[in-house]
């Protein structure tokens, strides 16, 4: 049977509970919540935060890459970069390969902005996992990272 074919349970039978997309929409605004006050005193909105999150671990990506890696519509993606550049917390430098393309970059200050909020977002996301055993925390990681796969529509 094609997807469009499918019938599907109602929302009412399956209930909000137990729909995965409104426990994983859920649970990230509670995260988000959690360590909004920690971003905001280092200046930092979401946007913020999950570049240099990125940045953290991802050298020099392109901005397109980014905007991936970051689930942030690019338009609001160039807004935080503008924004963090001239904070002193990323670098830009056109691509080798494509000087139409951008790279960018953490600088120090960034990486140290990014080293006081981790803590946060470690201990944020520990919470989630609280009463929860290594074992099932690992499965689900697995899970979530076959679900990606199934959806996305780039390679990162």
């Amino acid at each position: 049977m094609t997807e469009t074919t499918q019938t599907y349970a109602r929302l009412g039978e399956i209930g909000l509970t137990n729909f995965a997309p409104y426990l994983m929409n859920r649970i990230m605004g509670r995260y988000n919540a959690m360590i909004r006050e920690e971003m905001a005193d280092l200046g930092l909105t979401t946007p913020k935060m999950r570049a240099l999150a990125v940045l953290s671990v991802v050298e020099g990506p392109l901005i397109r890459e980014l905007a991936v890696y970051t689930v942030v519509e690019q338009s609001t993606l160039s807004r935080a970069l503008d924004q963090l550049h001239g904070e002193g917390l990323i670098r830009r430098e056109a691509d080798m390969n494509d000087s139409r393309a951008v790279r960018v970059f953490l600088t120090e200050t960034g990486r140290a902005a990014f080293e006081t909020l981790w803590p946060h977002m470690a201990a944020s996301a520990a919470r989630l996992f609280q009463g929860i055993p290594e074992e099932e925390q690992r499965a689900f990681v697995a899970t979530l990272q076959k679900m990606l796969t199934n959806i996305r529509k780039h390679e990162i």
